[in-house]
């Protein structure tokens, strides 16, 4: 018997119940997933204008955004330590560490779901793979030995800054994020994307074709952000949750997985890979199969034991902006969302960066 007559048999003797309600969790995600990249197109324009304005004399922006501090991760994990550390909140870059912990929190409540749902880096790497799928109709399958061997990539990459940053005094930690360097550290990423040198943009376009053809390239294999998330997520008592009983093992949501996790052989998906996209949910036809939820009570029945317990896409999205907004909030009521640098200070630190880039200048 073939493949897909095994599949007819098992489907045959499981009495396949269809599902009768229409899938919105993709639309759900992609929403906020645009909302989420407008928000931090919108802070970029801001320090753009911000800075260029300080270069040329003339306010275009009044106000550096401290929401880029969202793309300075290294700085919020410094931050974090320099937290446990004193017990105090650093002056310098304190955004980088609310946010820092924000996503830690969803990470822990939600999987990796901030991966998937808010990172615009992860909404860019899926809408090129999803365009290569479009256009080519296939996505590039790794070898099992090739795809573990290289995802180990990102959890080498995040070993090296745990410990390097680790192993970093207090003192030592203040002292560099209270340098120019520290205090420059937006502008210093900015002015490498505008100014990269050929080899760094020839890596750019490297990981951007990859991506078009590898499904999540740089999230999968080399992202140590994503890495130290997907190790908290292990522990997050919310997962995808399989129903045995109620499976009639089509293996749908197995093919359609991005991190290519064998959703249709567990019971739940404790993997680090796991973003709780929901795209096996939104594959899967079979009444009650799948579901986002929390593990059942003991006393319960097998049979259908994840109703009730499991989570609508869009209490996710609101639970992921809930602590998105709350972090910030509490760090500007406390007055920890800002550095107290001016702009005079800016502006003379922002023409040092440009002299030593451009020396001839």
């Amino acid at each position: 018997m073939n493949a897909e007559g095994s599949v007819a048999s098992t489907i045959a003797k499981k009495q396949f119940h269809r599902r009768t309600d229409k899938d919105r969790s993709q639309s759900i995600r992609l929403g906020l997933q645009g909302a989420f990249l407008l928000l931090n197109l919108w802070i970029g324009i801001e320090f753009y204008l911000w800075v260029r304005g300080l270069e040329t004399g003339k306010v275009i922006v009044a106000e550096r955004p401290a929401g880029v501090e969202g793309w300075l991760p290294i700085a919020g994990l410094m931050n974090a330590r320099y937290l446990l550390a004193t017990g105090r909140v650093p002056a310098v870059h304190p955004a980088a560490l609310f946010l820092f912990l924000a996503f830690v929190v969803m990470s822990l409540l939600m999987k990796r779901a901030f991966c998937s749902w808010l990172c615009p880096v992860g909404t860019f790497s899926e809408a090129l793979w999803k365009m290569g799928r479009a256009v080519f109709s296939w996505n590039v399958k790794m070898p099992k030995w090739l795809d573990v061997a290289l995802r180990s990539l990102k959890y080498i990459l995040l070993a090296f800054f745990v410990v390097l940053i680790g192993g970093m005094t207090a003192e030592a930690l203040d002292g560099f994020m209270g340098s120019s360097y520290g205090l420059m550290l937006d502008v210093r990423m900015m002015n490498f994307f505008l100014d990269m040198s050929m080899t760094a943009a020839l890596i750019v376009v490297a990981l951007v074709v990859g991506s078009v053809f590898i499904k999540n390239l740089w999230c999968r294999y080399l992202c140590p952000y994503g890495a130290l998330l997907g190790l908290v997520s292990v522990v997050s008592p919310v997962k995808i949750r399989r129903d045995v009983e109620a499976c009639v093992d089509c293996g749908k949501c197995a093919k359609s997985c991005p991190a290519a996790l064998p959703v249709d052989k567990l019971v739940q998906v404790r993997s680090a890979e796991c973003t709780a996209c929901f795209e096996c949910i939104a594959a899967c036809s079979t009444e009650s199969a799948l579901s986002f939820a929390f593990a059942p009570r003991k006393a319960e029945r097998p049979a259908k034991r994840w109703q009730g317990r499991a989570l609508h896409p869009l209490f996710v999205a609101m639970i992921l902006v809930y602590i998105f907004a709350a972090s910030v909030l509490y760090a500007r009521i406390t007055g920890h969302w800002k550095m107290n640098v001016t702009n005079d200070v800016y502006q003379q630190m922002i023409t040092n960066v440009n002299a030593l880039a451009h020396p001839e200048m």
